[in-house]
């Protein structure tokens, strides 16, 4: 894809605060799942959202064939 000017990224998110996972009948075994998240918290929206701009942009215009996991570190650890 690159030889055409195609550049293909992934993004990859963890658990993300939205209606979906703040409501219903799993909210406190998602709040224990957020705890285990090196940074104790889930994403934001817009913090998943601010990546897929970037790599959407020509700011990102070199960067292709990457994947980008978006989960406060929980797959670092």
């Amino acid at each position: 894809m690159a030889p055409l000017g195609i550049r293909v990224n992934s993004v990859h998110p963890g658990i993300i605060e939205t209606i979906m996972v703040t409501e219903g009948d799993a909210v406190e075994m998602i709040k224990e799942y957020a705890k285990q998240v090196p940074l104790a918290r889930m994403a934001q929206p817009g913090e998943v959202t601010s990546l897929v701009l970037y790599l959407a942009s020509d700011e990102s215009s070199y960067s292709t064939g990457a994947e980008y996991v978006v989960n406060g570190g929980l797959t670092a650890m």
